[in-house]
């Protein structure tokens, strides 16, 4: 994978439409730049997002939790 993405490739990546993809960046959560009349993305700054929104073990026991105690009552 090359240094530099554009946002269609960045999207890709991330299973997100560029246009969610632009909100992203105008939120603050991925990084990017202008290089001329196009907007680039680094790579390195696509897969530190995927990082931060990575749920890790035991983040969900909420969830199926109330169900199990929901089918034994």
């Amino acid at each position: 994978m090359s240094e530099w993405m554009s946002t269609k490739e960045a999207a890709e990546e991330l299973g997100v439409t560029v246009r969610t993809l632009y909100r992203l960046i105008d939120e603050g959560s991925i990084e990017a730049y202008q290089i001329g009349r196009v907007i680039r993305v680094k790579s390195s700054d696509v897969q530190r997002y995927l990082e931060s929104v990575r749920i890790a073990p035991g983040q969900l026991r909420h969830l199926y939790e109330q169900v199990d105690v929901a089918r034994d009552e």
